[in-house]
């Protein structure tokens, strides 16, 4: 059985979750601060973390970077609300599996879990093709293949849009591609840079040889030479075996480093040798291995003002920067968004063996006015949350996550979008709908009920949805909170 650690400051939410995930055939346990969460994790050493973004002693991103130290290949689920949305796209950088937004349904959960763990069981597996086992100093690299990386497939490998925005990306792609010119893709987190460097390299020279990408925010500075070079058996404590690194694997391809930035300054020293040297060596190793290999690395924030900022090597950022793209968020791609979303719908229906057929147009609109802050990442998540959802041909409103049905109306409000935290499951009856009223029947009752729902949602959102101090705040009892959000949906 397989083994969860559930991190979360409310205590509803361990009960529950641990009550649900061990029905489940889990063996799991949990904690209410981030201390607490981090011993359990060395002594049970599970097989996957559930971690509250919020914790009471510690952010979820120191929490994150903790647990990537001690158990870098774990995969770590992020729990939030929306309206830390941003933020959870941002953490998924440093390592992060994926994120689950509030309120949390268990069907979802239990596809994510068990898709979490399968993917961290066939990276391991891969990893291991890569290690040579008693190999002999001249031994060759190992078998290389590509990994398995993108979005969503076409015949070309993506489906890349067909807007003017696409048709002006995808001319840049093919003007760099057949050179050997390093490529700097800057892009939001989301936005799909790495499908980009993918089609670089399926359109470049290279195409048959491997493609071996990195993220290189989530290994830490401990690891991150071994990834990049590999080591020797024996050359440090817990080199069990030779290890083939990332420059070998991708020897002859092309190798993507995904958010290079987050490399430590004493990692970015030995990769601007080997950028400039075309050699290397592995790790308590003296053999020199001649590498040819194209270079594209990947940034969300601007290398050369990580550079002034003394984040970045300029000298590096130099050597990188023969070419720049810049990928568009998907805000900016709404001509290529439906396409997308059609696409996401379709590997989903497979992966969760449903057949809905699309959208209703209610949820096009809406999905063509929401600003999608976590770029394709955040369309694919809400696509694979609302399909769960749905039982008809077509996914309606009532199966979207409240601040995109809403969005309009918060934003006029003049706030962020954002979504219930409930602190429990809720099932599919639940999920917020639009509370929209007739405007062109005004009526007390109207805007009596608007300013109502105005003012419970502004309470809710300052306490970060916790029932129990809204209820206070607004001087009524909690079960008169519950009718209320009840009646409006929330």
């Amino acid at each position: 059985m397989k083994k969860i650690v559930v991190v979360d400051d409310e205590a509803d939410i361990c009960f529950l979750l641990k009550r649900f995930l061990s029905k489940n055939d889990f063996i799991v346990e949990t904690a209410q601060n981030g201390k607490d969460g981090l011993a359990l994790i060395e002594s049970v050493s599970p097989d996957l973390v559930m971690t509250d973004f919020r914790l009471g002693d510690i952010t979820g991103t120191d929490l994150l970077t903790a647990i990537k130290s001690k158990r870098p290949h774990v995969p770590v689920l992020i729990i939030t609300g929306y309206s830390d949305i941003k933020v959870a796209v941002n953490v998924m950088k440093l390592g992060a599996y994926d994120y689950i937004t509030k309120p949390l349904f268990p069907d979802e959960i239990l596809v994510t879990v068990k898709k979490a763990i399968a993917d961290a069981e066939n990276a391991k597996n891969e990893q291991q093709e890569y290690v040579v086992v008693e190999s002999a100093p001249d031994a060759p690299a190992g078998n290389t293949k590509p990994a398995r990386r993108g979005y969503s497939k076409s015949k070309s490998g993506y489906v890349l849009g067909n807007s003017e925005v696409s048709d002006n990306l995808f001319k840049q792609v093919d003007l760099v591609a057949p050179t050997n010119f390093s490529v700097i893709i800057y892009g939001e987190s989301g936005s799909g840079k790495e499908a980009i460097a993918q089609e670089i390299h399926n359109r470049s020279k290279r195409k048959d040889m491997p493609f071996v990408a990195m993220d290189c925010g989530a290994i830490s500075k401990e690891l991150a030479g071994s990834e990049l070079f590999g080591h020797e058996k024996g050359s440090f404590t817990g080199a069990l075996q030779t290890k083939i690194g990332h420059f070998e694997m991708a020897n002859g391809g092309t190798l993507f480093l995904d958010e290079v930035s987050n490399l430590s300054y004493e990692i970015q020293v030995a990769l601007l040798r080997v950028v400039q040297e075309r050699k290397m060596r592995r790790i308590g190793g003296s053999k020199e291995i001649d590498l040819d290999v194209r270079i594209i690395v990947a940034s969300n924030e601007r290398l050369l003002d990580a550079a002034k900022n003394g984040k970045f090597r300029e000298d590096l950022y130099y050597r990188f920067n023969e070419f720049t793209i810049e990928v568009p968020a998907l805000r900016n791609r709404k001509d290529d968004l439906m396409l997308f979303a059609n696409t996401f719908l379709q590997s989903t229906n497979i992966e969760l063996s449903k057949n809905v057929q699309g959208f209703s147009d209610e949820v096009v609109d809406d999905f063509l006015n929401y600003s999608w802050p976590g770029n394709l990442r955040e369309l694919k998540n809400v696509i694979k949350r609302s399909t769960l959802l749905s039982d008809g041909d077509l996914i309606e409103e009532k199966a979207l996550p409240f601040e995109i049905v809403n969005y309009r109306k918060l934003k006029d409000m003049g706030d962020e979008p954002t979504v219930s935290s409930s602190s429990s499951f809720v099932v599919p009856a639940g999920v917020a709908a639009d509370v929209e009223t007739d405007d062109s029947k005004p009526s007390l009752k109207t805007v009596a009920n608007e300013a109502e729902y105005d003012m419970i949602m502004q309470v809710l959102r300052d306490v970060n949805f916790n029932k129990s101090k809204a209820a206070r705040l607004l001087n009524i009892d909690r079960k008169t909170l519950y009718n209320k959000m009840k009646q409006f949906d929330i």
